[in-house]
C-alpha cells in the first residue's frame, strides 16, 4: 500500500512540474548580457534603468527594466529556447508598473519568430503575438492582444480594459491548442474566448445573400404624414419675428444721420413654426428587410490559428510620452502552473508590501504639504504683524 501510494505521489510531484519554461526573467545581475538594445531609432532611443522603483514590496524582487526618459522610443529584445507551441498552451505573463502615472505610452511585450536582428528590433519587425496594456488620455485604456496570422496582424475585436495606477500589475495570455483563450489580470480573468470569434484572422462563416437585396418596393417606414390632414388657413400668414410693440424711437435718433428709425425685431409668440402634418402608422409598413445570411464559400476552418512553427525572442517596443514604466517577472512557458508559481514567488508575494510603502510615503507626504502651509500660513502672519507694528510706528512719529 505504501509504495503504491509513493506511487502515486511522485507521479503528481511529476504532473506539477513536467511544464516546459521557455523563459523566464527578474532583472535580477547580468541582465544586460541577456538582452540587446535596438540601435534602430539612434538618439531618439531612451535609455533603460534596472530598478525597483520609488515603492516596492522587496527591492530586489521588484527590480526591472524602467524606461528612463520621456518622449523616447524603446526597443529591447532578449532571446530564448526557440519552440513551436503546436499542440501546447503558450503562456506568457510579466508585470508592469506605470509608476509614473502615465498619460500616453504602451506597456506590451512582443513575441517574436527565428531571424530577429536584435540590433535593429522595431516596429516594422515581424512578431507573432502583441500582448499587453496601452494607455493613451482617457480614451485609450484597453489590453492590446494582437496575433500576426498569414502575414497580418489582427487585434481582437473586443475592448479588454487594462489598470491605469502606479502599482504593479500581473497580465497573463493562455493560448490553448483548441482554439481558446484567456486574459487575465493579477490573477483575475478579464477575458476568455475563442480565436475564431474574437479575432477577425477567418473569413466570417456567414455572408449576406447577394441574391436577396431588398426588393425595391419594400416598404420600412413604419410611419407616414397622415394624407388627410390639411394645413389651417392662414398658418404660414404669422411671421416668425415682429416688432418690439414696447420698443420706444430714442430721443436722441436723428434720421438724417441714422435713418429712418426701425423698432427691434422679437419673437412673434403666435408663431407656430412651420406646419408639418400629424405622422400616423403606415398601413404598407413591411418592418426591417433582414436579408438572408447563406454559408461564405470562402470561410475555410483553421485548427491551428493558436499555433505557430517558431517562438525565439521576447521583446519591448514601445513609444512613452512619459517614462518611468517598469516591466519584470516575464515567464513564457507551456504550463499555467509553472506562470503562477512564478507569480507567487515574484508578484503576490510583494503586492501587499509595495502598496504599505506606497500609502505610507503619500502620508509622509501629505503631513509634510500641511506643515509646510502651516509654516507660510505663521510665516505671513508674522509679516502682518511687522507691517502693523511698523505703521503704528510711523503714525507716532508724525505725531
Amino acid at each position: 500500500v505504501k509504495s503504491i501510494i509513493m506511487f502515486y505521489f511522485l507521479l503528481s510531484l511529476l504532473t506539477i512540474v513536467s511544464g516546459k519554461v521557455y523563459f523566464k526573467e527578474d532583472f535580477s545581475s547580468g541582465w544586460e548580457s541577456r538582452w540587446v538594445e535596438s540601435t534602430h531609432k539612434g538618439a531618439e532611443a531612451g535609455p533603460w534603468v534596472n530598478t525597483a522603483g520609488e515603492f516596492y514590496g522587496d527591492e530586489e524582487i521588484n527590480k526591472g527594466l524602467q524606461t528612463g526618459q520621456d518622449a523616447r522610443f524603446y526597443q529591447i529584445s532578449a532571446a530564448m529556447e526557440e519552440f513551436s507551441n503546436k499542440d501546447k498552451d503558450l503562456v506568457v505573463q510579466y508585470s508592469v508598473k506605470f509608476e509614473q502615472n502615465i498619460d500616453c505610452g504602451g506597456g506590451y511585450i512582443k513575441l517574436l519568430p527565428a531571424g530577429l536582428n536584435q540590433e535593429d528590433f522595431n516596429g516594422d519587425s515581424e512578431y507573432n503575438v502583441m500582448f499587453g496594456p496601452d494607455i493613451c488620455g482617457t480614451g485609450t485604456k484597453r489590453i492590446h492582444s494582437i496575433f500576426n496570422y498569414k502575414g497580418e496582424n489582427h487585434l481582437i475585436n473586443e475592448n479588454v480594459p487594462c489598470e491605469s495606477d502606479q502599482f504593479t500589475h500581473l497580465y497573463t495570455l493562455v493560448v490553448r491548442p483548441d482554439n481558446t483563450y484567456t486574459i487575465s489580470v493579477d490573477g483575475e480573468e478579464r477575458r476568455s474566448g475563442s480565436l475564431e470569434d474574437d479575432w477577425d484572422m477567418l473569413e466570417p462563416k456567414k455572408i449576406l445573400d447577394p441574391s436577396k437585396p431588398k426588393p425595391a418596393d419594400w416598404v420600412d417606414e413604419a410611419q407616414i404624414p397622415d394624407p388627410e390632414e390639411v394645413k389651417p388657413e392662414g398658418w404660414d400668414d404669422i411671421e416668425e419675428f415682429i416688432e418690439d410693440p414696447d420698443a420706444e424711437r430714442p430721443d436722441d435718433w436723428d434720421d438724417e444721420l441714422d435713418g429712418e428709425y426701425e423698432a427691434p425685431q422679437i419673437p412673434n409668440p403666435e408663431y407656430k413654426g412651420e406646419w408639418r402634418p400629424k405622422m400616423i402608422d403606415n398601413p404598407d409598413y413591411k418592418g426591417e428587410y433582414v436579408q438572408p445570411e447563406i454559408d461564405n464559400p470562402d470561410f475555410v476552418e483553421d485548427p491551428n490559428l493558436y499555433s505557430f512553427d517558431s517562438h525565439a525572442f521576447v521583446g519591448f517596443e514601445i513609444w512613452q510620452v512619459k517614462a518611468g514604466t517598469i516591466f519584470d517577472s516575464i515567464i513564457v512557458t507551456d504550463s499555467e502552473a509553472e506562470a503562477k508559481a512564478f507569480a507567487d514567488e515574484t508578484f503576490f508575494a510583494t503586492r501587499d508590501g509595495e502598496k504599505e510603502m506606497k500609502n505610507q510615503q503619500d502620508e509622509e507626504a501629505r503631513i509634510k504639504a500641511e506643515e509646510e502651509a502651516e509654516a507660510r500660513r505663521q510665516e505671513e502672519e508674522a509679516e502682518e504683524d511687522d507691517e502693523e507694528v511698523e505703521e503704528e510706528s510711523n503714525e507716532k512719529d508724525e505725531l
